[in-house]
């Protein structure tokens, strides 16, 4: 991973999106790995009983999507400072492929820090399933 700094950003610029094909071993492997074992999130029959179309991705892990599409712009240097309107709008089950995208709003400089403000939502095939929202990051100057 290369280290953007604050100087190479324009805002309008587009962040590379990012794709993630769903499955029900993912949608296990990331209930585990972040330790939300509700059964919606791995049990296909006990999701439908509770009214969903099938077990779906939890909030975690669509929140991690978002982070690493904003993580590969800003690099390892780089902080995510704050996250707003994180709404899911849609499930996201087995079959899908959910899409980041993200773009740069503005960009600027404050109490010594170089900040910019990242547009950002997810899709399916259904249409906007995410957001949409924001993040705050800031990168290094030099």
């Amino acid at each position: 991973m290369t280290q953007r700094l604050w100087h190479q950003v324009q805002a309008g610029e587009d962040l590379a999106p990012v794709a993630c094909p769903l499955s029900t071993v993912r949608l296990v492997m990331a209930a585990g790995a972040n330790r939300d074992f509700n059964s919606i999130h791995h049990d296909a029959d006990f999701a439908r009983a509770s009214g969903a179309p099938d077990s779906y991705a939890n909030t975690f892990f669509l929140q991690g999507l978002w982070e690493r599409c904003v993580r590969a712009y800003i690099g390892p240097a780089g902080s995510i400072r704050a996250l707003s309107g994180f709404a899911m709008k849609a499930f996201h089950t087995p079959g899908q492929t959910v899409t980041v995208q993200a773009r740069v709003e503005r960009k600027w400089m404050e109490g010594g820090l170089g900040l910019v403000e990242i547009a950002i939502h997810s899709r399916t095939d259904a249409g906007l399933t995410v957001g949409p929202g924001r993040v705050l990051a800031s990168l290094p100057l030099r």
